[in-house]
């Protein structure tokens, strides 16, 4: 027999994989199919299995409970995905519409790049830290530097942090422009393979706590913010 759960708590295909392998090891388990786009798992089984059962073999992060259709949320097409990413522009508006205010008395188009990434770091770097292991095994599935050093995943966003505040106290301006170009290169390398290859993956830069799907706005911010810094360079 086949029975669907919602799992909460699953953020990229790693966490697929390890969904799929846990439950596996249940005796009468036939087959386990995560799916993390529509924050579900199917178990075909040899016997009725309880759902409590299944939640033992899990990880603590992962919550199975009954599926309905409401709890699920499939992204099918570009509108969904752009629904999905609804919280990105908002925040995104919000940062331009502060770095606005900030510079609207003597308005220099500098000081406005300045403070727009200071704002962008301080805030993205927030939705990070509210799950840190939660971003780190997102994050790992894209940017090349912390595939190979995993380290870099755990102290990434404390980078953003340090980068946000010396932007906006105007603290090693220079350093922050090129440490802005350096670091989100990398990730944007990350980015770009990930859409050519169509994976289907989630994108890491509002942490694991706003689901957001890897697409070309991902690739878009983390370019505007690159322009920035290099106008502001040279």
């Amino acid at each position: 027999m086949k029975t669907k759960f919602y799992v909460s708590g699953m953020t990229c295909t790693g966490c697929e994989a390890s969904i799929e392998k846990s439950l596996s090891t249940i005796n009468g388990i036939i087959s386990v199919k995560a799916n993390n786009a529509s924050a579900t798992v199917l178990v075909e089984s040899s016997d009725n299995l309880e759902l409590s059962q299944l939640q033992l073999a899990l990880d603590d992060k992962y919550k199975l409970s009954a599926f309905k259709e409401s709890n699920v949320q499939v992204i099918s097409t570009e509108s969904g995905k752009l629904q999905q990413l609804f919280p990105l522009f908002l925040i995104l508006s919000y940062v331009f519409a502060a770095s606005i205010a900030l510079n609207i008395d003597d308005f220099f188009y500098q000081s406005f790049m300045v403070d727009f990434m200071g704002l962008f770091f301080i805030v993205f770097s927030f939705f990070k830290l509210l799950d840190l292991k939660g971003f780190i095994t997102s994050f790992k599935m894209y940017d090349p530097l912390a595939k190979r050093i995993p380290i870099y995943a755990l102290i990434y966003p404390f980078i953003e942090v340090t980068l946000g505040l010396l932007f906006l106290f105007r603290i090693g301006i220079l350093f922050s422009l090129w440490m802005t170009v350096l670091v989100l290169g990398i990730t944007t390398v990350g980015v770009t393979k990930s859409l050519l290859s169509k994976q289907d993956i989630t994108c890491a830069c509002l942490g694991s706590v706003l689901k957001l799907p890897m697409t070309l706005a991902t690739f878009i911010e983390n370019a505007i913010m690159i322009l920035m810094a290099i106008i502001m360079l040279f």
